[in-house]
C-alpha cells in the first residue's frame, strides 16, 4: 500500500512538471482520467482528443522524461517532513477547488488547519506606514479568541506585521511563498518562518530548487487570495502585487476588504481606487469585517435542543444534509453538482434548513451543518 501511495505521489509530482501543462490543463486531465497515473498512461490519440489539450501538450505528457527530478522532489519532502496536499486530497485547501487555475499539489509545513472555518488574506505594501502597521496590529489584535486563520505573503511590509501580530495574540497563521521550501525570502523573516511552522505553517506549489523569481509572485498571490473567505487590503499603492492579489479575490467573488487612507496619500491610493470602484468593502473596525462575513453571531448553547430531527426532513433535505456531513464546509456548487437536484430543489432545500437552524450559510457561498 505504502508503495503504491509513493507511486501515485511520483506521478502528481510529474504532472507539475511537464512543459505546456499548467493548473489549468491538470485539472481537466484529473477530472478526465481520474488520478494522475491514467495520465501518463494514456496514449497520444486519448490525450489530443481532450479539450484545451490537443496534440503539443499530449506529446509533451507521452515525451516526458523528467520522473528523476520528481523522485528527488519525494525525497527532499520525506527528510523535512513536509505534506505534499494533490487537489483530490481531502486536506488539501478546498476553497482553492472552486478557483479554475487551483495549484495541482502544494507543499505544506506546519500544522495549522488549511480548511478552517473562518480563513483570511491580509495583504498590503512592504513599504507600509505608521498608519498600515497601527491598523494591521489592531485588526488582528481583536480577531484574539475567534479562531481565524489569518493568511499572507511573508512578505516585508504588512505581510510580516499580520503573521507576527497573529502569532501574538494565539491565532494560527499560514504564509504561502514563491519558492521552494529549501530556501527563503526575504531571509530577514527566517526566525519567523520557524515560529509560524510551529504555530502555523509554511505552503507552497513550487518544487525544491525553486528561486523566488518575478513571476512566481503573481502565481504566489492566487493562492493567498483563493484560500480565503476574506482578503483585507491595508495599504497599496495603484499598481503591485497587492492590488494584483485584491483583484484576483475579486474575480474568485470572495468578500474584498479595503482600508480607506488620505486622498494625498500614495500609498492608500489603490484601496481608495478599488473602494471607488465598488470592488472593495471599506473596512473600518474589526466589528464590521465580523458582521459582513456572518461570523459575529454566537455559536448555539452545546444543550440546545436541535429544532427538527433530521428523520423529519424531506427527500431533498436529506440529500443536502448528507453531502454536508462528509466535509466541514461545502460549497453551493458541490451541492447542485453532487446532489443530482435541480438547482431551484437545491435552493429551496437549503433555505428550509437554513430556516431549520440545521444549516448555515458563510461567506464565498459555503455552507456548514450545525447538528
Amino acid at each position: 500500500m505504502l508503495a503504491n501511495k509513493q507511486d501515485d505521489l511520483l506521478y502528481q509530482i510529474a504532472l507539475t512538471m511537464v512543459p505546456h501543462i499548467g493548473a489549468v490543463q491538470a485539472k481537466i486531465l484529473i477530472d478526465h482520467f481520474g488520478d494522475a497515473s491514467s495520465v501518463f498512461k494514456a496514449n497520444s490519440k486519448q490525450l489530443s482528443g481532450i479539450e484545451n489539450i490537443g496534440t503539443v501538450r499530449a506529446g509533451s505528457i507521452t515525451n516526458f522524461s523528467g520522473f528523476q527530478a520528481a523522485e528527488e522532489q519525494i525525497r527532499f519532502i520525506e527528510k523535512y517532513r513536509i505534506q505534499p496536499l494533490f487537489i483530490t486530497d481531502a486536506h488539501y485547501p478546498q476553497r482553492l477547488l472552486h478557483c479554475n487555475d487551483a495549484p495541482t499539489i502544494l507543499y505544506y509545513k506546519g500544522n495549522a488547519h488549511l480548511n478552517a472555518t473562518k480563513v483570511i488574506s491580509v495583504i498590503g505594501t512592504r513599504g507600509c506606514t505608521h498608519y498600515g502597521r497601527q491598523v494591521t496590529e489592531k485588526l488582528i489584535a481583536d480577531l484574539a479568541g475567534l479562531d481565524v486563520l489569518v493568511v499572507s505573503g511573508l512578505a516585508l511590509g504588512v505581510d510580516a506585521i499580520a503573521h507576527k501580530a497573529a502569532l501574538t495574540h494565539g491565532l494560527e497563521t499560514v504564509g504561502v511563498l514563491a519558492h521552494g521550501l529549501d530556501t527563503l525570502y526575504p531571509y530577514q523573516h527566517k526566525a519567523l518562518a520557524k515560529e509560524m511552522v510551529e504555530h502555523g505553517g509554511l505552503l507552497t506549489e513550487f518544487c525544491q530548487g525553486t528561486a523566488p523569481d518575478k513571476h512566481n509572485f503573481p502565481k504566489r498571490n492566487r493562492i493567498v487570495a483563493g484560500m480565503a473567505d476574506a482578503t483585507i487590503l491595508i495599504e497599496t499603492a495603484i499598481k503591485g502585487g497587492s492590488i494584483i492579489t485584491a483583484e484576483l479575490a475579486y474575480s474568485y467573488n470572495r468578500e474584498l476588504f479595503a482600508i480607506p487612507g488620505k486622498i494625498t496619500d500614495a500609498k492608500s491610493a489603490g484601496c481608495n481606487q478599488l473602494i471607488q470602484n465598488n470592488k472593495a468593502i471599506l473596512l473600518t473596525d474589526t466589528s464590521q469585517l465580523l458582521e459582513t462575513m456572518g461570523w459575529a453571531k454566537p455559536a448555539p448553547a452545546p444543550d440546545t435542543p436541535l429544532p427538527v430531527e433530521t428523520t423529519d426532513l424531506s427527500k431533498e433535505e436529506q440529500i443536502i444534509v448528507a453531502i454536508c456531513r462528509e466535509k466541514e464546509l461545502t460549497h453551493i456548487d458541490d451541492l447542485q453538482s453532487r446532489s443530482g437536484l435541480h438547482s431551484s430543489a437545491v435552493a429551496t432545500a437549503v433555505l428550509q434548513l437554513e430556516l431549520q437552524g440545521l444549516l448555515i450559510s458563510l461567506a464565498g457561498k459555503m455552507y456548514q451543518l450545525t447538528i
